[in-house]
């Protein structure tokens, strides 16, 4: 823990002992004028220790009767489950710090072990307030915007499914989504996602908010080792392949990049082995049970991938203006215009950000 932040130091002192009980329920801890004694500072640093740990329910101060270990049989379950987390918590942090990691790494990475066990999604039935929905490809930039989303548009909760860029545009069609996400290339006419929108939206006028340009590629075991280097490789003889699911903006892609190349699927081991997100690609391969597969260079950078990048796709927030509050596309593009927000993204790897924020109107 850090010098700047001593009151912490000694606050996690306390929960340690109090946790692992070397300090008894009922136990009287020692007074402000000994601690300030023992831990060489301010009483004030030893107030802020004291106050945090009788908010999350473990100690119990009372005038004339001094500070005494509370009953966590009589705590709060909720509180005392809170304390335990951020003790397991705090020693993370500061065994990640202690090895060099900057604290946007760290950020990224508790996201991404998130992703993994239990992805964003909202149990409805608990939130109060606005939701806004969203339904469509997934995407790391996207996955950041969403842990972060309160700090964007307070008193909004952002729900998130991945169900790919094509069930993202149904969904946002039959009212289920608010809002979607989606990089389809069209290969008749070299674009992205005006196609496949004026198809499912005719006639209606349709905002995209674009979110970035992003590359997409090979990723593939560090080294190398088979020698994969474009999309006919995949035939290779050992080659596992490790695809995303169907509907999916690169699975779209892929498809027709085979037809183009005149290579059967069938001929490619693994190409039914389908994912759900570029991470759960990436992963795979790091697990050694696929050699390559087809997603973002941030999800190889993430996990110590070799890549090969294939193309430049653009990934577009999609509105029905119709049925949306406008305010709320606006508030997404000022943020997404931000220098600061331009910096967070181009940091996740693999992404350009020139054309980030700028609204396309498509009058399907």
């Amino acid at each position: 823990m850090h010098k700047e932040f001593y009151y912490e130091q000694i606050a996690e002192y306390l929960r340690i002992n109090i946790l692992e009980g070397r300090f008894k329920p009922g136990e009287k801890l020692p007074t402000i004028r000994e601690m300030r004694q023992i831990w060489n500072c301010t009483s004030g640093t030893i107030q802020r220790a004291y106050l945090e740990l009788a908010s999350q329910g473990l100690i119990i101060s009372q005038p004339g009767r001094g500070t005494h270990v509370a009953d966590l049989n009589k705590t709060d379950p909720f509180a005392l489950r809170r304390s335990g987390l951020l003790h397991r918590v705090e020693n993370f942090l500061d065994e990640s710090l202690n090895l060099g990691y900057l604290p946007a790494e760290i950020e990224q990475a508790v996201s991404i072990g998130i992703q993994k066990f239990k992805p964003i999604k909202a149990d409805l039935g608990n939130v109060s307030g606005k939701i806004l929905r969203f339904i469509g490809s997934h995407d790391l930039a996207l996955e950041w915007m969403a842990t972060h989303f309160n700090e964007i548009i307070p008193d909004i909760f952002f729900s998130v499914k991945y169900k790919g860029s094509l069930g993202g545009l149904f969904a946002l069609a039959d009212g289920s989504a608010d809002l979607t996400g989606c990089h389809l290339w069209d290969d008749k006419s070299d674009t992205y996602n005006i196609p496949y929108i004026q198809k499912i939206f005719p006639g209606e006028m349709i905002a995209l908010l674009t979110l970035s340009r992003r590359r997409l590629g090979l990723l593939l075991q560090p080294g190398n080792p088979l020698k994969i280097y474009d999309l006919p490789d995949l035939t290779k003889p050992g080659v596992v392949f490790v695809n995303r699911q169907l509907g999916s903006g690169t699975r779209v892609w892929l498809d027709a990049r085979l037809t183009e190349f005149g290579i059967d699927p069938a001929k490619i081991n693994g190409y039914n082995n389908e994912k759900n997100t570029h991470m759960d690609v990436a992963q795979t391969i790091v697990s050694g049970r696929g050699f390559v597969g087809l997603g973002l260079e941030a999800a190889a950078l993430n996990y110590g991938l070799a890549f090969i990048p294939l193309t430049l796709e653009r990934y577009d927030l999609v509105f029905r203006t119709k049925k949306f509050d406008g305010s709320i596309l606006l508030t997404l593009q000022n943020w997404l215009m931000q220098e600061s927000t331009r910096n967070i993204i181009d940091e996740l790897g693999g992404y350009e950000t020139n054309e980030t924020g700028r609204i396309t109107w498509i009058n399907a």
